[in-house]
């Protein structure tokens, strides 16, 4: 089939075809009357020659080499495409309408141009068709008349269509312009007569003002005149006042110096008490025991001494800030003398009964010895001397499983110390139907242990500040715990309430604090070996409290009695038990780890702040002692190790300062001879 045929019956198809039939654009409107000229029938333009005017002058140079090459030679789709592309941007340039002259060639053109076009639709619309090829030469053809005055409607409708845009787009900005010019003239209008009203308003205002300030002017010389006659008036009542108030003065300075002499009177009266009261208190042995009565203990009377001098100093010191003291103040020392008078009186007595009661004993005990002595004297002229156990010398050999007896004297002494100190505040603590001395109970006990309970192991710079609280208030001074103002004077018993207390307290930290946190000893213990320096009393309570909770710091092995049952026996090797249930070895041993390195920093550090040309009051020799007993007594599986471990631990380094050789000396003893012992 030639090339021709297969053109022709192509475009029959695409005609034919329902795609082919309608009638769309690219750039379609939303207007009716576009649609309904799109949907008459087809009719040529009479723009069609214009349309196609702009593409002779290109085509012919196209025709000329086309025509002079080989029939069989075809040419390439891109070279009809170009063409149909040079169409149609001549349609869209708007030259004017193509002449009525050289017929001939352009129907010749517009079968070109039409056969171009045909194949390019062929070509998009139909990929299966991409193998046919037209030849480059061109053959004429009848021209579809519908096809070339629908593209001519087409290019012309746009063109009309963007004339008529810009025309639009023109006539709009015109009207802007004009509306714009119509606004700004009648804004110019407004600010002209705003200006003008304002000014109007200006001038009135500054009329008005002026008459507001004549009239101001009347009126303020007419207040000047009556302030004139006012000011001579108060002139004169001043003058009256003035003669008064010097004479109120001079009756207040009268008053004041009256009041002075007998400020100063009372001032004298309260040193002569103070100095009196001092004097009694130094009649007390500040030793606590009689000489002559070792058995007798006087701290009682000592603190309570003490309290009462305390107190007057308190007095005296409040008294001075505020300037004179009252006749209260007077009257309150009078009492504490009368009280001190008292109390002296009492020891008194009480040495004088136990003076009775000694020689009374000792006549009593030399019967004694005289009938003993005579039975001794009757028993060995009956009986042969006793001979001497085989076993002795395998019992020297070996290790102590009881404590010496000046350990266990020492022991008993802070047992029986401690036991004093409760029953000398007895009243304080069993009191139940006092609500204030239970208050002042509460705020004591609060006052003593809140500060201990903040010492941390970071607590830095706040030491100090802890320290001198602990300190003012076993000094008698008065403290600030929880919002009020709290001292042992308010109570008699108060001081021996604090000690203990306080000693309590700073175990507990041991047990509890340390125990969890073992770098919060040494901020500890340098606070608590600073209050022992200045309270003696508290360091022995406080080793009072230790031994009982931790009997392995005295050192001491206690044994069970018969009698004794199994839960306290527990209790007293230092375990806590609760429900019969006795707490697990590794929380007892984590305890009693916390306490023993506690005593570890204590007799190591002193506090910084204090009297450093005084001694340790119990220093490193207190812990030379405590491991050399602990290595002369049997060791007891986990508690021994693990005491020795955290001793050595903390006060490890001390020792070996101290002692040098010595120490030396002692850890090979504990290598060679005392870890064998644990196998």
């Amino acid at each position: 089939m030639q090339p021709r045929q297969l053109r022709w019956e192509t475009l029959a198809a695409l005609r034919t075809s329902s795609k082919g039939q309608l009638s769309y654009c690219r750039h379609w409107l939303q207007d009716e009357d576009i649609l309904e000229g799109c949907m008459s029938p087809l009719v040529l333009s009479p723009y069609s020659g214009w349309v196609l005017d702009r593409v002779i002058g290109q085509s012919a140079q196209e025709i000329a080499p086309s025509r002079s090459s080989t029939p069989k030679e075809s040419t390439p789709r891109t070279n009809q495409s170009s063409s149909l592309e040079k169409i149609t941007s001549a349609s869209c340039q708007g030259s004017p309408p193509l002449s009525s002259t050289e017929p001939s060639e352009t129907k010749w053109l517009i079968q070109y141009s039409v056969t171009d076009f045909a194949y390019t639709l062929t070509t998009q619309g139909n990929e299966d068709l991409s193998l046919l090829e037209m030849d480059q030469e061109v053959f004429p053809a009848v021209l579809p008349s519908k096809v070339t005055e629908v593209e001519g409607c087409i290019r012309m409708y746009e063109e009309m269509h963007r004339l008529k845009g810009k025309e639009g787009l023109r006539q709009r900005q015109e009207q802007q312009e004009q509306m714009v010019r119509a606004v700004y003239d009648l804004a110019s209008e407004q600010l002209k007569r705003f200006d003008e009203l304002k000014e109007l308003k200006q001038h009135q205002e500054f009329q008005d003002l002026q008459e507001v300030m004549e009239k101001s002017s009347k009126e303020a010389q007419g207040q000047q005149e009556k302030l004139k006659e006012e000011h001579r008036h108060r002139a004169k009542v001043l003058n009256l006042k003035l003669r008064e108030a010097e004479q109120q003065r001079q009756r207040q300075e009268e008053l004041e110096r009256l009041r002075k002499e007998e400020g100063q009177e009372r001032l004298r009266r309260l040193y002569s008490i103070q100095e009196e009261v001092l004097q009694l208190n130094q009649q007390i042995d500040p030793n606590y025991r009689h000489k002559d009565l070792p058995r007798i203990d006087l701290s009682a009377y000592s603190n309570r001494g003490n309290q009462i001098c305390g107190l007057v100093s308190g007095l005296i010191r409040t008294t001075s800030e505020r300037g004179f003291p009252t006749q209260v103040d007077v009257a309150n020392t009078e009492r504490a003398l009368q009280e001190m008078r008292g109390l002296i009186s009492s020891m008194q007595q009480e040495i004088a009964a136990a003076v009775e009661e000694k020689r009374r004993r000792d006549e009593e005990e030399e019967r004694q010895k005289q009938k003993e002595l005579l039975k001794k004297e009757q028993m060995k002229a009956q009986t042969p001397a006793p001979a001497q156990q085989s076993g002795g010398k395998q019992q020297k050999e070996g290790l102590q499983v009881k404590a010496e007896e000046s350990t266990m004297q020492w022991y008993q002494q802070l047992q029986d110390a401690a036991e004093q100190c409760v029953a000398s505040f007895s009243g304080i603590s069993n009191c139940k139907d006092n609500n204030e001395v239970k208050k002042i109970k509460t705020d004591l006990q609060k006052a003593a242990t809140i500060p201990v309970s903040q010492i941390s192991r970071i607590a830095g710079s706040q030491l100090r500040e802890i320290f001198d609280k602990i300190n003012n208030l076993l000094s008698g001074k008065s403290v600030q715990s929880g919002g009020r103002t709290v001292s042992v004077t308010q109570h008699p018993q108060g001081l021996d309430f604090v000690y203990y207390k306080l000693a309590e307290k700073f175990v507990n930290q041991g047990e509890e604090e340390v125990a969890s946190h073992r770098d919060a000893a040494f901020p500890i213990a340098v606070v608590a070996s600073g209050i022992w320096e200045i309270h003696p009393r508290v360091g022995d309570l406080f080793l009072a409290h230790l031994h009982k909770k931790c009997p392995y710091s005295v050192p001491f092995y206690p044994a069970l009695k018969d009698g004794t049952s199994m839960e306290d026996y527990q209790r007293m090797l230092g375990y806590q038990v609760k429900d019969s249930k006795m707490e697990e070895q590794d929380h007892f041993l984590k305890r009693m780890s916390g306490m023993i390195r506690l005593y570890a920093a204590i007799i190591q550090l002193r506090w910084p702040y204090g009297n450093k040309h005084g001694t340790h009051p119990h220093g490193l020799n207190h812990g030379w002692r405590w491991l050399a007993q602990m290595l002369n007594m049997e060791p007891l599986a986990d508690v021994t190790a693990t005491l020795l471990f955290d001793f050595l631990e903390v006060c490890g380094n001390a020792l070996m300062k101290q002692y040098q050789v010595q120490f030396w000396k002692m850890m090979l003893l504990i290598r060679e001879d005392y870890f064998p012992r644990y196998d």
